[in-house]
């Protein structure tokens, strides 16, 4: 009977554990019941995970809205390059209107040379020129977005890019190691 006692209390034991775990973790807040990840964003433990192309607490911000300065779009390029001598002038960066391509953004005017646009793509605050080749040359490159003393919040962009002709001759910006006359552009 003792035996048969022990058992009893043994299983009984068990069961209230299991109930009350069951009850105890029922009753844990649920970190995502209240959060609205917008744009394809997941949450996950309370925070939202966004999409390539979407930033922000709930993933509300396009990633490369901080590229396209506003409805104006257009930035003001100083540079010097190896071949080249000092020159300013506009260009225009644009967002695809392919949805598929949340991240790609198309450069108009692109080093005063180039009458097509060049692809470009976004993450975070840089962006990226992958390889590409026209009628003019080609281009390769890459550059960071920064705070400006006198532009403010994103109003900096520094551009890090080589072209070369169709004669083969580069013209450097900051690109190759070792060189220093980047391209700098503001808002």
């Amino acid at each position: 009977m003792n035996a048969r006692l022990r058992s009893i209390l043994l299983t009984a034991s068990i069961v209230t554990t299991g109930f009350a775990a069951v009850f105890v973790s029922s009753c844990a807040e649920d970190k995502c019941k209240a959060l609205v990840c917008a744009n394809g964003g997941v949450c996950s433990e309370g925070a939202c995970v966004c999409p390539s192309g979407w930033e922000g607490s709930q993933c509300e911000t396009e990633n490369r809205a901080r590229f396209l300065n506003g409805n104006k779009s257009s930035w003001t390029v100083r540079e010097d390059g190896s071949e080249s001598p000092e020159t300013q002038y506009p260009v225009s960066i644009v967002r695809s209107t392919d949805a598929s391509q949340p991240t790609q953004v198309f450069i108009k005017g692109f080093n005063n040379v180039f009458p097509e646009n060049v692809k470009a793509r976004v993450k975070g605050d840089s962006i990226y020129i992958d390889p590409q080749t026209f009628p003019e040359g080609s281009v390769v490159g890459q550059g960071y977005i920064t705070d400006d003393k006198y532009y403010g919040k994103n109003g900096q962009m520094i551009m890090r890019y080589k072209t070369t002709d169709p004669n083969g001759i580069s013209n450097n910006f900051g690109y190759d190691p070792g060189t220093t006359n980047v391209s700098v552009w503001t808002k």
